[in-house]
This record gives C-alpha cells, structure tokens and sequence, in this order.
C-alpha cells in the first residue's frame, strides 16, 4: 500500500490534536508525518503512533514532497500559507472558512458530494465546511435525493470547543464554582445555553448561522427557505443540530428511516 507524507498545519490546537489521533485510530498511510504550528509553540510536541514528534515553525517550512496538508490554524494561516502548500504540490484540506466560497476550490462532505473532490485540481485545495454543517447534510442528503427539500428550519446547540481551548476551561472552572456569573470578560457557559455564535450581520443573522445557510446550499441544496439559529450550550464536545423539512413529496416515518439507514459514515 503507498504511504503518504502529510503536514498537520496548526497541530498543538485542539482541532489539530483530533486530526492526529483520527489519523492514527484509522490507520491512515503515513511514511511521515509533519505537526507545523507558529514559533510559540516551538519545543512543543504531539504524539503520533507512540512516537513524540517535534513542532516546526510554520514560517519556515518548505512544503515540497508533502502529499496532504491538513491546515486548522484560522483563516489567516490558511490565507497565507495554503497556496504555497498547494503550489508546492501537496493537496490542501483546508479546515477553515478561508476558501468555502470560492467557486474554484470544492466544498466537500464525503459522504454527500464525493465526486465534488474531482475540482480540486484548479487550486490543489479542497475545503470544508463548518462542523454542524457535516452532521446536517450527513443526515439531510439521502431525503433530498429522493425528493428535493422546500423549507427547512435548523437549531444547533454547539459544544463550548468551538470557542477553543482557553473556553473549555472557563466552562470547567465555572462548572466547580458556585459563585461564577457572567462578567464584562467572560460568558456565564456553564448550565447555560447563549443564543449567539459569531457577530450579528445585517440581516438579522449571526455570522455562524450565515455559513450554516451558505455550506448547506453550496454543497447540495442549492435552493430552500426556513430560518437556521445557532447556539453555544454547556458540554465541552460534540455538537447536536435539531430540524424540521418541508419536502416536495411526503414520505411516512417508515420511508424516511428507511432513507437514513442508507446511510455510511
């Protein structure tokens, strides 16, 4: 089987530590594996197959012979760096929300829209979208499949890591003191939900809620109404998405699970 030489771009932080241990619990084909970061977390290490591998400078890195480059180090990083990873030859997968709209680079869930990955050749990027957005299209395509969607409306209630590391433990902190409120610094996460993920816009959307509509068009349903709120709530992982649809055709219960068992993750 080919081996792969792969770079972790941003691999001290908590999404990048996940990439690494998702690699290694599924036996990915690794020759080599990379962990980048910025100059702070230089003399830093990540574990990779029982073997503790170094930090390197991000700033520094030549990205020649490197097949994959996974990048989750915000969409500055990715803004600058990834299109040299790219020229260099190795094929971006981008974690951010630095390349979702381009028209040129495809925005993939790989079980929804799979042969969108034949695109990525234009720029050697292929993008993802935000995390609720897997999970809702995940369980949306296959009912869309067979009858396309006319209104859907979608509540998610967000884990605390998305706000990062430094949120989670606030929530922990919170959690074990009785006396913590909100303050002027810090949201009150702890037994609370917050109704707000990202900046207001103005049409009345928070920015979060905005990407939600743009993944969910861009990747496979180009056109439907409904209304998407999205909330932090008290857990520090795993996200929960909550809809209700309007199809062009009605289904029963029975032909709905019978669409989802269908289902391969």
């Amino acid at each position: 089987m080919k081996k792969y030489n792969l770079a972790v771009v941003g691999a001290t932080g908590m999404v990048g530590e996940s990439m690494i241990s998702i690699l290694e619990e599924r036996a990915f084909p690794v020759e080599q594996l990379t962990p980048l970061a910025s100059k702070r977390s230089l003399g830093q290490k990540v574990n990779f197959r029982s073997e503790d591998l170094e930090i390197i400078d991000l700033d520094n890195f030549d990205f020649k012979g490197i097949d994959f480059a996974f990048f989750s180090a915000g969409a500055a990083v990715s803004r600058e760096f990834a299109p040299l990873a790219a020229k260099a030859g190795a094929v971006v997968i981008d974690n951010t929300s630095e390349f979702r709209y381009d028209d040129e680079i495809p925005l993939v869930v790989p079980e929804v829209n799979p042969s969108a990955l034949s695109e990525y050749r234009a720029k050697n990027i292929v993008a993802n979208p935000i995390c609720s957005t897997f999970q809702l299209m995940i369980a949306l395509a296959p009912i869309h499949n067979h009858t396309p969607i006319k209104k859907i409306n979608i509540a998610t209630y967000q884990s605390i890591s998305g706000a990062g590391r430094s949120a989670i433990e606030l929530l922990e902190k919170q959690l074990t003191d009785n006396n913590t409120s909100s303050t002027d610094s810090h949201q009150l996460f702890a037994h609370n939900v917050i109704p707000q993920i990202g900046e207001f816009q103005d049409n009345g959307y928070t920015l979060e809620e905005i990407k939600l509509d743009w993944d969910t068009k861009k990747i496979h349903v180009e056109e439907y109404h409904g209304f998407t709120e999205c909330r932090y709530c008290h857990k520090p992982m795993s996200h929960n998405v909550k809809t209700d649809g309007q199809f062009k055709v009605i289904y029963t219960k029975c032909g709905c699970t019978r669409m989802l068992s269908l289902i391969h993750i």
